[in-house]
């Protein structure tokens, strides 16, 4: 596995309508960019907020609950099933990678059920959402630190329970993390001068916008090849941890291990992210509307969201066939993960080692990604559907799986190349901003097509009498399925056009329910 969180997070759609001057069927908008916050100095972005916002990330790598907490619960489940390698879970006998993937459909359920309550709220209202992170984030610091209690075979239903509630942790915090991007992408600097260029006259809308993505692009680049490096040097000092732990003595050093560097990489998480959590400027987002409270208002955005999203279909295009991918790629690395812990029987060291050859050939393909993208002027799509390409061939190698021994992920070679190959073309895959007007829908698409793969693919390795390669039928064919649609059917022009006219008509929504409030009424209109 690759040391980040592979699913994907929007990147930025349509340019952002509601910082344009552009006029849709005779609704005029401003006639120059404005964006949020973008002129009160004391919201301008910072280079030690940035770098803050990078260290973050760093300690945030997923080491912790999404690489080697997973292969501590495999390994524990591989230990007490013996020989047999099956384990009676959820009512019935099941592989151990059936286990695992059904573990991770029910993780990404509960998501759902938080993401209702808490995500609309959070990105789009108030000032909560770093208290939200904050708190998310010492959860998932207390189960890093509680795996060192969990190292035995007879503890696989602790470490069961452990790594669902885990995944949970580190999905809300990388999610409420990346809500912060649009807020410090749109006080920049450079983005004000932009802003300030095109109400003076002296650059046209379309380069205001081009200038607008790149500046996104640069710094979600920069964050995760940052991440990058700075995971190398965890690595690096993971690996003399166990060698000091002797890992390869026995199998008891070898959980011992295992449990020992997921809280050493947490303990590094902790000191990176109180940086973010002081110097993270408290930016205002939109006020409740009228009548409402912070639960209800995630109700009431999703309902909004449910009955307008259909005069925005080239948005819901592109977040159908993009969460559709995401769960794709979510489902390979989990399924080729457990046969990569298979392959190389949980040995520490030489998971750590591949990881550190993925890692590097990440930092190289953020770079050389973001080095194409300046050099040609490249959009920010054209680069996602290079990627795309990226994972139909993941999924096609390891379809190869089904029918030989010889090849599709089951040599320790072929993991060597996949981590390269992982590093090289997926980094691209960087958390941009999340479109706050829709967060709680958009969310709840792609975590209920983030359950939606483990389960089919648990019930597909369950049919097929254990064989772990045949989830690569369904993945394929998804990951085809969705290029297929986010290349030919998705025009973002027409997006910026849809979403422009949409956010005029909430605007007077909003004056409405404004002028309803200050007459007393107690209704609320839909």
């Amino acid at each position: 596995m690759a040391s980040n969180d592979p699913g994907f997070a929007p990147m930025p759609m349509a340019e952002d309508p509601v910082k344009g001057g552009i006029e849709v069927d005779g609704v005029a908008e401003d006639e120059h960019p404005v964006a949020p916050d973008q002129f009160d100095p004391k919201y301008e972005t910072s280079k030690w907020e940035i770098w803050a916002y990078y260290a973050y990330y760093i300690g945030n790598n997923g080491l912790t609950l999404f690489n080697f907490a997973p292969t501590a619960f495999q390994n524990l489940l591989y230990q007490a099933a013996g020989d047999s390698e099956i384990l009676h879970f959820a009512g019935r006998d099941r592989t151990i990678n059936s286990i695992v993937l059904l573990s991770n459909g029910i993780s990404f359920a509960l998501q759902i059920v938080i993401f209702l309550v808490i995500g609309s709220y959070a990105a789009d209202f108030g000032r909560s959402r770093p208290n939200i992170l904050i708190v998310l984030s010492i959860f998932a610091f207390a189960i890093g630190f509680g795996w060192l209690g969990i190292h035995t075979a007879n503890k696989w239903e602790v470490a069961t329970g452990m790594y669902i509630v885990g995944l949970i942790a580190y999905q809300t915090t990388l999610t409420f993390w990346t809500a912060a991007f649009p807020g410090l992408a749109r006080n920049t600097p450079q983005l004000r001068d932009k802003a300030q260029a095109y109400s003076a006259g002296s650059i046209t809308r379309d380069e205001y916008d081009f200038s607008d993505m790149m500046q996104r692009s640069r710094l979600s680049n920069m964050a995760f090849y940052i991440q990058s490096l700075g995971e190398i040097v965890i690595l690096a000092v993971i690996v003399g941890v166990l060698y000091g732990v002797n890992v390869r003595a026995s199998q008891a050093n070898n959980n011992w291990g295992l449990s020992v560097l997921i809280a050493f990489a947490t303990g590094v998480w902790v000191l990176l992210a109180i940086p973010w959590f002081v110097l993270e400027k408290r930016r205002p987002g939109q006020p409740l509307p009228p009548h409402m409270n912070i639960v209800m208002v995630g109700f009431w955005q999703l309902y909004r969201a449910l009955t307008q999203i259909w005069r925005l279909k080239q948005s819901l295009l592109y977040l159908v066939g993009y969460f559709l991918l995401g769960d794709s790629l979510n489902t390979t690395v989990t399924v080729i993960g457990t046969l990569q812990n298979s392959v190389v029987v949980y040995d520490t060291l030489t998971l750590t080692y591949l990881l550190l050859v993925g890692i590097a050939a990440q930092a190289v393909g953020i770079y050389g990604f973001w080095w194409i993208q300046r050099r040609f002027g490249l959009s920010t799509k054209t680069m996602f559907n290079a990627v795309m390409i990226g994972i139909i061939v993941l999924d096609g190698w390891g379809m190869i799986g089904i029918w030989s021994q010889k090849f599709g992920f089951h040599n320790v070679w072929e993991l060597w190349v996949y981590q390269t190959f992982y590093g090289l073309f997926i980094s691209e895959v960087t958390p941009r901003g999340k479109e706050f007007l829709f967060f709680s829908l958009f969310s709840i698409i792609g975590k209920t097509s983030s359950f939606i793969g483990p389960l089919v693919s648990s019930a597909i390795i369950d049919r097929s009498h254990g064989n772990n390669s045949t989830p690569f039928y369904f993945l394929f064919s998804l990951s085809v399925l969705s290029t297929l649609l986010l290349v030919l059917f998705v025009d973002l022009k027409k997006s910026r056009v849809e979403q422009a006219r949409f956010l005029e008509n909430e605007r007077i929504l909003r004056e409405k329910l404004a002028g309803s409030s200050d007459g007393g009424s107690g209704s609320l209109g839909g």
